[in-house]
């Protein structure tokens, strides 16, 4: 009989693994609703949808391993970072899926509470959330909307080899800026931000990529210290911006 591995769990969802099934279970069911319609229109691969029972989703595993993880080297090779690089790029030129995004107006809103919060808390000292709040001022600029995941970190992405074998959890996807996904996907691996780049195929501002990694890691401690996940990651990013 398989085994059931939390993969993760918090008040607001759970993911379980049971052999080669992932168990989601959420009861936000708008979230799950988009998770199902973003990975039927993705023109990337994406795991197969086995069953729905709200408020349970259950989806085959995809073949590989995740692209890495972000406190520790990523074990991929270069042309499997590429590849990632090829496939964002080819979520990006999709057509638009029919629902909206997070807004400008609210990722400046979100980050001018969070530096608050991590200042008024001593979270981490107020040079480094000045420095980074300075720096993530680039990412709030007017864009073209595009086709995102929305949530694109390495763990999220599986490679077998030098293949993208497929790409999982689109409850954030929606209609945002592309170097959003570029950033989240070499956060805290601003080494592979190059091959990336070159599997995307596409000129990018570099400065904005940046942006975001410090608006990303600003906005992201508190909720991951209160659902009992580690920030230091996060922190490290703010702390390397200096």
């Amino acid at each position: 009989m398989a085994e059931v591995e939390v993969v993760v769990a918090h008040e607001e969802r759970a993911t379980l693994r049971v052999g080669e099934v992932f168990l989601k279970v959420d009861a936000d069911q708008a979230r799950i609703d988009v998770e199902v319609e973003a990975m039927a229109l993705a023109p990337i691969p994406t795991p197969e949808v086995l069953w729905r029972k709200p408020p349970v989703l259950a989806l085959a595993a995809l073949p590989g391993a995740a692209l890495g993880r972000l406190a520790e080297p990523s074990p991929a090779s270069s042309a499997a970072w590429a590849a990632a690089g090829a496939a964002v790029r080819t979520l990006h030129d999709a057509p638009l899926p029919p629902w909206p995004g997070r807004s400008l107006e609210k990722f400046a809103s979100h980050l001018d509470g969070e530096c608050e919060w991590l200042v008024a808390n001593g979270v981490i000292p107020v040079d480094v959330v000045t420095r980074n709040r300075r720096v993530a001022e680039a990412a709030l600029r007017p864009w073209t909307p595009v086709f995102t995941h929305g949530d694109l970190q390495i763990t999220h992405v599986f490679v077998e080899g030098d293949e993208i074998t497929g790409v999982i959890d689109w409850s954030e996807a929606g209609q945002g800026d592309a170097l959003f996904d570029l950033a989240i996907l070499t956060l805290g691996h601003p080494e592979r931000l190059d091959d990336v780049v070159a599997g995307y195929g596409a000129d990018v501002d570099l400065d904005v990529i940046r942006a975001w990694w410090s608006l990303r890691s600003l906005s992201a401690v508190r909720w991951l210290a209160e659902h009992g996940f580690d920030p230091a990651p996060e922190i490290a990013v703010l702390r390397s911006m200096m």
